[in-house]
């Protein structure tokens, strides 16, 4: 059995090539950025005026209004010290201005223009290259791409930019009584959860994700499944339940017959001590147990690395706040412990009730915390580490995220 943490880095040795591909900026929020770019205009590209006002060609009054300058104006002209222009937010300061002044503390009489008060030199003018400058880094390579960052691609005249393919995620649920959603449910049967959650989660990191079938608790079954999923040519097959040590769980069987490469088949982590990852030609294998709440603790872990990793995603490490601990932890049982809560104003609150079997967890918290196994107990009033679910917390270097 491995510990949790050595398990990350057994994914994160694997090799990841994801290839490239140009989108419109249109559709490049969520992508990852393939390529560094660098500013190639200047922002401001010219000294303007922040607000509308006069410029003002020195520091003493009273000054002749000699022009008037719009936005989008062209025109270049240089003022005298006693010499004043008429300007609207956006547009060309004249050469060697002292100063905007906001029409609110200008009077004007005629051609002539007294000030309420004095302003310092440069007051109200955006210089040329102050927002960005030529040569500044504006996208790394494996950026996520951030409304944000369509802004500032757009503001240089970019309309396409080189991103990441999205890494193809199939899924598949095992065990003879699951029922999709939609089927008539017998007696014994439960409807399948799992599948639909762990499809979302993965487009939500970022991956194509699909839903490739059940299989039944059979050897075929399951390998037919799993051969469809290869020939279609997914990056990481992912699957729930049949992983455990009963008769009729078949998983690892199957994907052993298959030629897969184990890395780890036991984590040392509660729930999910099954959880088992592989790798079959270049397609990755993530088998999860089949309890509810413990297939979408470690795919919070585990599938939300994976994918991050497939994507080329420069942070795609475990972040995590450091808050107190609102309520005493136990952890007698010598592995991580997956604690699920709610990151409060005040700190960490674990929920009072869940269990691996659970459904209703997740939609009660806001996320979870991983209780290093050698912590015996956690006091109240202790740091922890929250590890969010309902947003995103990453970053671009391994550190160690239990508490």
């Amino acid at each position: 059995m491995i510990a949790l943490l050595d398990a990350l880095e057994k994914i994160d040795a694997c090799s990841f090539h994801p290839s490239k591909e140009r989108v419109t900026l249109n559709n490049a929020l969520n992508r990852i950025c393939a390529i560094t770019l660098k500013a190639t205009l200047a922002l401001p590209s010219f000294d303007n005026s922040a607000m509308d006002g006069y410029a003002v060609g020195g520091s003493q009054e009273p000054f002749e209004i000699v022009d008037k300058i719009f936005a989008g104006s062209s025109k270049e002209c240089r003022l005298e010290a006693h010499q004043a222009a008429r300007i609207f937010t956006g547009a060309r300061v004249p050469q060697d201005s002292y100063a905007v002044i906001p029409q609110e503390i200008a009077t004007q009489n005629g051609t002539q223009l007294t000030l309420q008060k004095s302003l310092p030199k440069g007051a109200n003018i955006r210089r040329k290259g102050e927002d960005i400058d030529i040569g500044e880094t504006i996208l790394n390579t494996g950026d996520r791409i951030t409304a944000a960052h369509i802004a500032l691609l757009a503001s240089q005249g970019i309309t396409e930019v080189e991103v990441f393919r999205r890494p193809k995620v199939a899924v598949f649920a095992s065990g003879s009584e699951l029922k999709l959603p939609g089927e008539v449910r017998k007696e014994g049967e439960v409807y399948n959860s799992n599948t639909p959650y762990l499809i979302a989660r993965s487009k939500a990191f970022g991956a194509q994700a699909e839903f490739i079938g059940k299989t039944e608790d059979n050897l075929e079954s399951i390998v037919s499944l799993v051969q469809q999923a290869l020939e279609s040519g997914a990056d990481l097959i992912v699957t729930s339940g049949g992983v455990s040590v009963g008769e009729a769980d078949f998983t690892k069987e199957a994907f052993a017959t298959l030629g897969m490469q184990e890395h780890f088949s036991r984590v040392a982590v509660k729930p999910g001590k099954p959880t088992t990852f592989g790798k079959i030609k270049e397609t990755l294998i993530l088998n999860l147990p089949g309890n509810p709440l413990a297939s979408a603790l470690n795919f919070e872990i585990f599938g939300k690395f994976l994918i991050k990793k497939l994507s080329a995603e420069r942070s795609a490490y475990p972040d995590f706040i450091f808050t107190p601990l609102l309520k005493e932890i136990q952890n007698p049982r010598g592995v991580t412990d997956l604690i699920p809560g709610n990151l409060t104003h005040q700190g960490f609150q674990p929920l009072a009730k869940f269990a691996p079997g659970s459904v209703n967890v997740l939609n009660h918290c806001n996320g979870f915390i991983a209780v290093d196994g050698t912590n015996k107990s956690i006091e109240e009033g202790e740091l922890v580490k929250f590890l969010p679910i309902n947003w995103d917390l990453s970053q671009e270097k391994f550190e160690r995220f239990t508490s």
